[in-house]
């Protein structure tokens, strides 16, 4: 059975009542408007495309089943979110629609069987007659709208709403590829060219490279960056950027003289335009399979990113007999690629080391696109993991993008490893300066640096940390200022970060730094001056505790200051305590604070004691305080819990892919029902709700006992 019919058949629309449809309905339109929204206006999607089809695919197998609850607000019915007020708005004379998905061979047989049931129905067409259809790769860009009056270009602007876009004429005119004044025959009056902008590989990764080496952060994908190049403000910008455009389609054409797509393309390339070459006019159902082969083979050695394949009855009468439903038009679609593995060459393995001295052997690859995101370096994990996977530099190995979020190495390809290749072998020194000696934890699968803090790559890390997204999230302050900052003595503690507004003038005799750049810093810094309580404990880098400890000790001590007097008695009870009570065999006279502390949900005594030893650290606790005497830390409002909550006092953990929500939204409403929820699974948790591809979570709740929910049931235990 193929993954998308796994997922249909594990939803069971088919088994909803019309309340628990009402509320998936509202649920899943709210998530896929988000999701627009980051994608379309702000450049900076959270999903997969393939996730983000399978909420729409989800939706509208709801609306299937309950038309009464399809209205004009539902994604359904429109292409995308209103546009932002960045810029001026422009009125699309024709709609720009977008496609249906076709993601197995069922469903594209089905395209096929409905174009031929509604010609035969329409014209005279033969039940055996040829139907040509026009194939083009689909390039994973920005759609575009250009408005060509007397042959010149005169307006260009973005889908938008498909309705109404965005103007950003000025912008399209940078691009070299898109031709301001238009030569050859048949040029209409008036007419609108349609088509994609976007980045080759290539570009973007010497843009990032730019990017690096000025200290900026660096862009996470062609088509992202490509989307926010084209919506800045300022067109200098856009011109240093290297943006492309192929042609493809027309809006408002007056007059029109073409009678079939494939004629269309051929006067864009008179007209001065760039078309896609990987286009192929097909005559059968299977010319068009063997077409979507070949473009799946090719993918990952194309200059550009793709996602699928374009199919569009070639005749222009019959796409207009045939018209469109909703969305999108009936006489075309997108045959999407499943979810993407990548083959690329293995140059190298080196270590990484972390905030808390674990070592990471992680696999440096040629640039490869996976899944609309250029991978070149994916996490071999442990020691354990390179010699089960026995990869070595030279290999052609095989990436995907775990969940499609984690860049991962799956193996190699024998065939084509070098004759001479060497095994690699885990080293027994730090790559750090001090060279300190790297000792193995009991099981031996994470090995660590001894150095501890005197090891400056643990300083940087933990540097990074602190100001990373879900910590302090400064502004600014990427990687690779961070280390430079750190080599030339600005910094070496977290609190020094606060003090860098005092040091603005060196900062602004520093390369790259100017005016602007070193006063945006400064701001940066001093809006996170006051700080939530939980990312105040998750930014410290205590080892074992990450975001959602950080929040369950928040909510258990309430303010920083009855927080730090609490770990510090814990760390001198955990003293006094007995062997067997590191164990697991507590008793009630451990210490108050110390029993508090392992009594939190998924803290324990292994966790506790990691706390302690990190708080019995003099100089652990001079940060801490050197931190409280410049910020202001909130403390956090307990939440209270309804008494006939569904899921008071339980104890909830996620674990796999969900397909109708984000892990976040899942996560929310669990607490909403006043559940815990937490990221490990032990003899306390309550329920573990499994998505598509969960591993060893999912295992260890059946080796436990625990109640396990599929995430249809989780679905309808919360509505």
């Amino acid at each position: 059975m193929s993954r998308a019919a796994k997922f249909k058949a594990a939803l069971a629309v088919d088994e909803m009542t019309e309340r628990q449809a009402r509320a998936e309905h509202k649920r899943l339109a709210e998530e896929i408007a988000r999701h627009d929204e980051l994608y379309h206006n702000k450049d900076a999607p959270e999903i997969s495309d393939a996730d983000y089809d399978k909420l729409r695919q989800r939706l509208k197998a709801v609306e299937a089943r309950f038309p009464q609850l399809v209205d004009k607000e539902s994604p359904t019915q429109r292409v995308a979110p209103v546009p932002t007020t960045a810029f001026a708005k422009v009125r699309h004379l024709k709609p720009m629609l977008s496609l249906d998905n076709a993601f197995t061979d069922e469903e594209l047989q089905g395209f096929f069987d409905r174009v031929r049931r509604g010609l035969e129905r329409e014209t005279d067409l033969k039940p055996d007659a040829e139907i040509a259809y026009s194939c083009e790769a689909k390039i994973d860009g920005l759609s575009i709208s250009l408005r060509y009056e007397d042959g010149e270009f005169i307006q260009g602007a973005t889908r938008g709403d498909g309705t109404t876009g965005e103007d950003v004429t000025a912008n399209l005119r940078t691009i070299k590829d898109i031709p301001h004044k238009l030569k050859g025959r048949l040029v209409p009056k008036a007419f609108d060219v349609r088509g994609e902008v976007y980045m080759e590989r290539k570009a973007f990764l010497e843009l990032n490279a730019r990017q690096v080496a000025a200290g900026e952060k660096a862009y996470v994908n062609p088509r992202n960056t490509a989307a926010g190049s084209l919506r800045q403000l300022d067109p200098k910008i856009t011109a240093t950027r290297p943006l492309r455009f192929f042609a493809y389609a027309w809006g408002e054409a007056e007059p029109r003289h073409w009678k079939t797509h494939s004629e269309y393309l051929k006067l864009l390339k008179e007209w001065g335009f760039h078309t896609n070459p990987l286009t192929k006019l097909c005559r059968t159902p299977d010319e068009v399979r063997a077409f979507y082969k070949k473009m799946g083979a090719e993918r990952p050695s194309l200059p550009y990113d793709i996602d699928g394949v374009v199919y569009k009855l070639d005749r222009i009468d019959w796409q207009e007999r045939l018209g469109f439903v909703s969305r999108a038009p009936r006489w075309a679609i997108a045959h999407k690629f499943p979810a993407e593995q990548a083959r690329t060459r293995l140059k190298g393995i080196f270590i990484q080391v972390g905030r808390t001295g674990a070592l990471t052997p992680v696999a440096d690859l040629e640039p490869i696109t996976v899944g609309g995101v250029v991978v070149a370096r994916a996490t071999l994990h442990n020691a354990d993991e390179i010699e089960r996977l026995d990869v070595r530099t030279g290999d052609m190995v095989i990436v995907q993008r775990a969940g499609d979020v984690i860049p991962q190495v799956l193996g190699f390809v024998p065939e084509e490893r070098p004759k001479k290749t060497e095994k690699f072998h885990f080293p027994t020194k730090c790559p750090c300066p001090l060279k300190t000696e790297v000792k193995s934890e009991e099981g031996g699968v994470v090995r660590r640096c001894s150095g501890g803090l005197e090891c400056p790559f643990q300083q940087v890390e933990r540097l990074r940390y602190f100001v990373s997204r879900n910590c302090f999230d400064i502004e600014g302050l990427g990687g690779t200022h961070i280390e430079n900052f750190f080599n030339d003595g600005l910094l070496k503690i977290p609190g020094d970060i606060f003090r860098l507004p005092k040091r603005k003038d060196e900062i602004r005799k520093r390369e790259g730094w100017g005016e602007l750049s070193v006063n945006n810093l400064i701001n940066a810094i001093e809006e996170r001056k006051t700080i939530s309580l939980d990312r105040f404990i998750n930014a410290i880098g205590i080892p074992l505790i990450g975001e959602a400890t950080a929040k369950l000790m928040a909510q258990e001590y309430g303010d920083v200051d009855t927080w730090l007097a609490e770990m510090l008695k814990a760390a001198k009870e955990r003293k006094k305590t007995p062997d067997e009570v590191k164990k697991e065999k507590a008793a009630a006279d451990v210490g108050e604070s110390y029993g508090r502390l392992c009594n939190i949900e998924q803290i324990g005594v292994t966790t506790a004691d990691e706390i302690c030893e990190f708080f019995s650290e003099g100089h652990n606790v001079e940060i801490i305080r050197d931190l409280r005497k410049q910020l202001t830390v909130e403390g956090v409002t307990r939440r209270v819990i309804a008494a006939d909550a569904p899921l008071k006092d339980k104890i909830v953990v996620f674990t796999g892919e969900l397909s109708t929500m984000t892990r976040d939204a899942a996560k929310a409403r669990a607490e909403e029902l006043g559940a815990k929820v937490t990221d490990s699974v032990s003899k306390k948790t309550s329920l573990v709700v499994v998505g598509e591809n969960a591993g060893s979570k999912a295992r260890k709740a059946a080796e436990l006992g625990v109640k396990t929910l599929t995430e249809e049931e989780w679905v309808e235990l919360s509505s």
